[in-house]
């Protein structure tokens, strides 16, 4: 199995959980400062491993991969269609792509605050030179999807709407990240405003995720 950009390997773990038995699960990402996290979470799984490398530009053959996931990543990508092609490029005839991305249209008071704090991350993301573009609308997403050779496609919404959106424990790390980021947007004054917001809306809406598309499908 591939992984594309699988950051710490919080999608990894998700596979795992679901899957009966696997022979290997590589995790790449282009930041390779996201190693270190993921070689923890997979200390005691030898056979769960993390490359660094460009998603749009893959080094592995043809047909490598009997699965090849992406999870929260297409936004990242300068180029999600070379990528897609990348990852089914690398996919075997019969081999199963998992897509799931975040979209920012139809979603509820709480989710649109996830949308929000999301494309405002973005935004400082790329005054560093991060590739982090606003998510895409549902459409988009599903665009994206069907031009790619699947059989048996399944698309399906996810979302989690039965916590409180006013959860302590769930808001306290999202004011820590906008405490993060208020430091990174150092002089400007639009995206400091942004942020006093944003924070003033997790408090006052509250939070809860936005909805995930996920696509399900095999290569021809």
């Amino acid at each position: 199995m591939l992984d594309v950009g699988t950051g710490r390997g919080g999608f990894v773990r998700e596979l795992i959980a679901e899957l009966k038995d696997y022979d290997e699960i590589i995790g790449i990402d282009i930041d390779g400062d996201l190693k270190e996290g993921f070689v923890k979470r997979f200390a005691d799984s030898p056979r769960v491993t993390f490359q660094q490398m460009d998603a749009q530009s893959l080094p592995f053959e043809d047909h490598s991969f009997d699965t090849v996931s992406v999870a929260g990543s297409l936004h990242h990508l300068s180029d999600p269609q070379i990528g897609l092609r990348e990852m089914m490029r690398v996919l075997r005839r019969g081999g199963h792509l998992i897509l799931a991305e975040m979209y920012r249209d139809g979603q509820s008071e709480t989710q649109q605050t996830h949308v929000t704090l999301h494309h405002w991350w973005a935004a400082i993301d790329r005054l560093g030179g991060t590739v982090h573009r606003e998510t895409y609308t549902r459409d988009e997403v599903i665009a994206m999807v069907n031009n790619l050779d699947l059989s048996g496609l399944t698309i399906r919404d996810e979302s989690y709407l039965d916590e409180d959106p006013k959860d302590p424990e769930q808001l306290a790390p999202l004011e820590s990240s906008i405490d993060e980021y208020l430091d990174r947007a150092a002089d400007r004054a639009d995206l400091l405003a942004h942020g006093a917001e944003i924070r003033e809306r997790l408090r006052s809406v509250g939070f809860h995720g936005a909805t995930v598309l996920v696509a399900v499908g095999a290569k021809r």
